[in-house]
């Protein structure tokens, strides 16, 4: 027998299966990198999924559940028109119960969500100038305290299933302070911290947690970003990525996502960038 044993890679224990019959659920879908998520991801799953997309634009969760429709007409596509600043959990409650209708929650191989829902904030301040304290409230309503309830809601609803993965799309914003964008860089913090202590609490319960960032990508968020952050560094940046054609396409970091999430290329509660691999 050979003396070498073989190493242990990261694929042994988070590699995930994405063509079995999933329920998969996704903020922020009606456009960007929710919606290009949602659709490749959902390319993937097996007949009988069922695809929950969740915004607040009706038309836009429209025109992505058509193109998952298009790509795998074997799946369900629910949407639901949500205001994610001020949803409660029996809000929420109320629409994983819909999407499932008379569904046995144990028919599913994996429940899978990806908690995409992200806005920037003012960027027309700085932090000394922020004071409104229902504007703090807003923008952490939105990007953190529903965020963690739906989480909640969603892992208990879906316990039984033996395998859960939830993904976090964050950003080097949560670990690099950057101006003009105090309440993105504070909500990140919080937030990748929420889904951290998560992955060390449910391990043995079958949940995996990947905190993806998806680089520098050509979104409404970044166009805003060069029009109106109050930091001439911020606005020069971004314009430089749209001037040289480096900032990343949806299509870029959605692919690099998958590739992580098939291969295993993280520990679960892992901060894992578009440029680490």
């Amino acid at each position: 027998m050979s003396s070498t044993t073989t190493p242990t890679t990261p694929e042994s224990t988070t590699a995930v299966n994405l063509e079995q019959v999933a329920y998969f659920l996704v903020t922020g879908a009606s456009r960007g990198i929710g919606a290009k998520m949602a659709i490749e991801t959902a390319r993937k799953l097996k007949t009988g999924s069922v695809v929950v997309l969740l915004a607040r634009s009706a038309s836009g969760l429209e025109s992505t559940r058509s193109e998952i429709l298009a790509v795998n007409p074997h799946v369900t596509v629910v949407t639901s028109s949500v205001d994610l600043a001020t949803a409660s959990k029996e809000v929420l409650n109320e629409i994983l119960d819909k999407s499932l209708g008379k569904q046995p929650v144990d028919r599913f191989g994996l429940a899978c969500v990806i908690h995409n829902v992200g806005t920037v904030g003012n960027i027309g301040r700085k932090a000394i100038e922020m004071d409104d304290r229902a504007e703090w409230e807003q923008y952490f309503g939105t990007n953190v305290f529903t965020v963690a309830v739906l989480n909640s809601c969603l892992l208990r609803k879906f316990q039984p299933v033996p395998s859960k993965l939830v993904i976090n799309i964050t950003s080097k914003a949560c670990l690099v302070p950057f101006q003009s964008m105090t309440y993105y860089c504070a909500g990140k913090a919080a937030r990748e911290m929420y889904f951290r202590v998560l992955a060390e609490e449910e391990a043995a319960a079958g949940v995996t947690v990947l905190n993806y960032s998806p680089g520098p990508v050509e979104t409404d968020m970044t166009v805003d970003l060069q029009a109106n952050s109050n930091a001439p560094e911020i606005r020069d940046y971004f314009k430089n990525l749209r001037d040289t054609t480096t900032i990343l396409t949806t299509e870029q970091t959605t692919a690099k996502f998958l590739h992580i999430l098939q291969n295993g290329l993280f520990k679960s509660g892992d901060h894992v960038d578009y440029y680490d691999h």
